[in-house]
């Protein structure tokens, strides 16, 4: 036997039903609060602080990198060069 049942109602009103907790305003303060964090520990980066914590590469680490891409480019991955 197969019964299937098909039920229409809002994400509000299935919540409600089933009787969850209305976590909505937990979530608008939570994220009010992230917001603020947020802000306020952007305002304290200098430009060149927010540009070394998202590229912490020096130029040596960057020119290795390049090499690394070029010896895999040309088929030379994991051959050294004399």
């Amino acid at each position: 036997m197969k019964v299937n049942v098909d039920i229409e109602c809002t994400p509000e009103e299935a919540r409600v039903f089933l009787g969850l907790p209305d976590v909505a305003p937990l979530q608008a303060a939570m994220m009010d609060q992230m917001k603020s964090q947020m802000q306020k520990a952007a305002a304290a980066l200098e430009p060149e602080t927010i540009f070394k914590t998202l590229f912490p590469m020096n130029t040596e680490g960057f020119a290795d990198l390049q090499k690394t891409f070029w010896g895999q480019f040309m088929g030379k991955a994991g051959k050294t060069e004399k």
